[in-house]
Formats: structure tokens, C-alpha cells, sequence
């Protein structure tokens, strides 16, 4: 399952984001405003300034700080703005370094610092609100998406079994399907979750967001298009602005050869760094003369990540170096690097087609027996391994 997924439904809102390293809590109310892609009235931002100020005034103010860091969240989901997610953090910095923080701080902290990729003190945090709530249900989904990322198959779907008596079907079995499915088991799991979704027809709109996202990447990666594209669109019906479900359908209309329906999905979207990538290769597919400026500006972007220490985009600023740099060594080491936090599908693939693009054997003959050992199943995956067999 997609980490950044299954946040949006477990908190009240999804952190998208990483963190600033030096966050800073804004002062006023211009200082907000002009990062943001909205309305000047628009009702969010107005409550937001609101609730802001207050924070400043009060920055120990529990509730609010937790309600500030929630909203400043939701626009880093929206937007897939970076800079939302250091003032999340900012809220909470009276209690950031704290030990023993708050329980509600101890979820919002976890989820911002595994969008830092600091999995380990997500997962110190994760514990700690466990063994202090061992029913927590925020913890014990998040703490099996962490796990799942990192590759941990047994222990992720032991945190989704825990959850059997804590919360509704609907979500434990979204949770044990996304494990189910990259170990060996995807049609029957992806059987299993569309069967128990349809008897839950009005479930909250996060949950169907995360389930629909779900069984659309179940779909894709057994290779069943309709199936796919109707779930993506579905998705995209409860939330269209979710920035994670626009990147997915996008790749997955790129796989399916419709990049002038990618073009149509993103054109004025491209202020996320990922569905601009998107939004390049689309214009590749098209032989389009604006490709150049907008690999200009990725390369500018992925270099200003890279000064301000920021590398969770690793695996689509490997994809651009690959596919819209054509340089595979460099590709390569940047999908290594990646490899050595996050183990999804797309993960596997950037790696294997840069591996392959390299001439890699050592790479390639490791990627390969992964995918062997986890049981992973995906018609794209299988294709690249078909090519290690018969280069030709």
C-alpha cells in the first residue's frame, strides 16, 4: 500500500511532505498566503489564518497546535508543497523533542518523520504510543504501512491482524489485502477487498479513497486495465485533488500508452514535483516541443532538493535521470540509494529498469531473486525480468 495513502486516511489529515530542516512557524498572515495555489477567500485558508494566529499567541495550546499541524498537513496533501510539512512540525515544536510527548503529537510526529524517511524514530514514536494505547488504531495502521515500505511483509500483517477486533472490516482487510497482495497473493486479495467494499457502499470518504487507490494498484498490477482505470476514476471522483492518485493513474496511463490523457490530468498540476515528472514523460511520449523546458525544470528542482538535504524524491528524480536524462549509471546509483529505505513495486521497477539500462548483472540477478523471494506479482516487473532472460 502507499504510505502517503493510507496517512490520509488514518489522521484527520495526510502529511504528503517533507519536512523544512529549519521549520519556522508563519507570522502573519501574507507569509501564508502566498505559498498557497487557493482563492484568497477560499473558507480552508481563511480558518487556517485564523487558527494561526491564535497558535502564535498560545504556541502551547495543545489542541490548537495539533488542529494548526492537521490543516498545515492537508495542504501539503493537496498541493504536494514541501514546505507544509516543516509547518506542521513547527506547530508542534513545543513538544517536538520531547520524549515523552503527547500521544497525539507522538501519530502526527511519526507521520512527519516518516515522510523524512526517518523510519526508525516513526517507529520509536509508533511504539511508544502502543505501549502506552495498545488499541490505538492511527499506530497500528501506520506502524504496518511503515513496515510494508521498508519490505517487512510478516510484521506489517501482523500490525493489519491486530487490527481485527480494534476497527471495521472494511478497513483491516484493506490493510491485510495491500500486504496480501505484493506477497503472492494479489488476485485473491484483491478479490477479497472489492467483495467486502461493496457491502460497505457509504464507508467515510477517506476510507473509500484508500481502498478504491488500492484495488486500482491491485488491478494495474495483475494487469487488468479495465478494472484499473475504473478504480483509479473512482478514486479520483471521492478526492480529486489527492496529488499520490494523480501520480498513480498518470503512471498508469503512461504504461497503457495514453500520455495525451496525462497531459489533460496534470497540465496545471505541476507545481508537485512528481506529477510534473509525470507531466514531462507524457510530453516525451508526444515528441513535444515544451519537453525541454520542462526537463529544465526538474533538474533545477531535483538540484534544489538535493541543497536543502531533501531526498525522499529519490525514486522519481532517479526516473527523470533515467528516462529523461538517459543517463543509467547515474539513475542507478540514485535507485540504489532509494532501495536502501523503501521497497514498493515502483521502487523495484526504477531499480530494475536502471539496473538494466546500466548493464548491471550484479543488480539485476539480486533485483530479481527479491522479487522471486517476496512473491511480488506485477505484469510490468515481469516483462523487465523476461528481458534478463532474452536481452534481445
Amino acid at each position: 500500500m502507499s504510505l502517503r495513502v493510507l496517512l490520509g486516511m488514518v489522521l484527520i489529515a495526510t502529511v504528503t511532505a517533507p519536512a523544512a530542516a529549519t521549520p519556522v512557524v508563519p507570522t502573519s498572515d501574507d507569509q501564508v498566503l502566498e505559498r498557497l495555489p487557493f482563492a484568497p477567500g477560499d473558507p480552508v485558508l481563511r480558518k487556517l489564518r485564523t487558527l494561526n494566529g491564535q497558535l502564535t499567541h498560545t504556541p502551547r495550546n495543545l489542541p490548537l497546535a495539533v488542529m494548526v499541524a492537521q490543516g498545515y498537513a492537508e495542504l501539503g496533501r493537496i498541493t504536494g508543497d514541501p514546505r507544509y510539512a516543516g509547518y506542521a512540525q513547527a506547530a508542534l515544536s513545543p513538544w517536538w523533542d520531547l520524549e515523552r510527548a503527547p500521544q497525539e503529537v507522538l501519530v502526527l510526529r511519526a507521520a512527519l518523520r516518516q515522510r523524512m524517511h526517518q523510519f526508525d524514530l516513526a517507529l520509536a514514536d509508533l511504539a511508544a504510543v502502543l505501549t502506552a494505547n495498545p488499541r490505538n488504531v492511527q499506530a497500528r495502521l501506520m506502524r504496518a504501512a511503515v513496515k510494508q515500505v521498508q519490505g517487512a511483509y510478516a510484521e506489517a500483517g501482523e500490525e493489519c491482524r491486530a487490527l481485527q477486533d480494534l476497527t471495521e472490516k472494511l478497513v483491516w482487510t484493506a490493510c491485510l489485502a495491500n500486504v496480501n497482495g505484493v506477497t503472492g497473493r494479489l488476485r485473491e486479495s484483491y478479490e477479497q477487498l472489492r467483495a467486502v467494499f461493496l457491502r460497505y457502499p457509504v464507508a467515510e470518504a477517506r476510507v473509500r479513497s484508500w481502498v478504491l487507490i488500492s484495488l486500482a494498484e491491485m488491478a494495474t498490477r495483475a494487469g487488468t486495465v479495465p478494472e484499473g482505470d475504473a478504480h483509479f476514476r473512482a478514486a479520483l471522483a471521492v478526492d480529486p485533488a489527492d496529488y499520490y492518485t494523480l501520480g498513480a493513474y498518470a503512471d498508469y496511463l503512461l504504461d497503457n500508452g495514453r500520455p495525451e490523457e496525462v497531459l489533460s490530468l496534470l497540465r496545471d498540476k505541476t507545481a508537485a514535483d512528481p506529477l510534473l515528472l509525470r507531466y514531462a514523460l507524457a510530453l516525451q511520449a508526444r515528441n513535444a516541443k515544451e519537453l525541454l523546458a520542462e526537463v529544465e525544470q526538474l533538474r533545477d528542482r531535483f538540484a534544489a532538493s538535493r541543497l536543502r538535504g531533501d531526498r525522499v524524491h529519490l525514486r522519481e528524480e532517479a526516473r527523470f535521470t533515467l528516462h529523461l536524462l538517459n543517463t543509467p549509471q547515474a539513475a542507478l546509483e540514485l535507485a540504489q540509494e532509494n532501495w536502501q529505505v523503501q521497497k514498493e513495486p515502483a521502487d523495484v521497477r526504477i531499480l530494475l529498469e536502471a539496473a538494466l539500462a546500466a548493464g548491471d548483472t550484479g543488480v539485476i540477478g539480486a533485483v530479481t531473486d527479491w522479487v522471486k523471494n517476496s512473491r511480488l506479482e506485477d505484469v510490468q516487473l515481469s516483462r523487465l525480468i523476461s528481458r534478463t532472460r532474452d536481452p534481445s
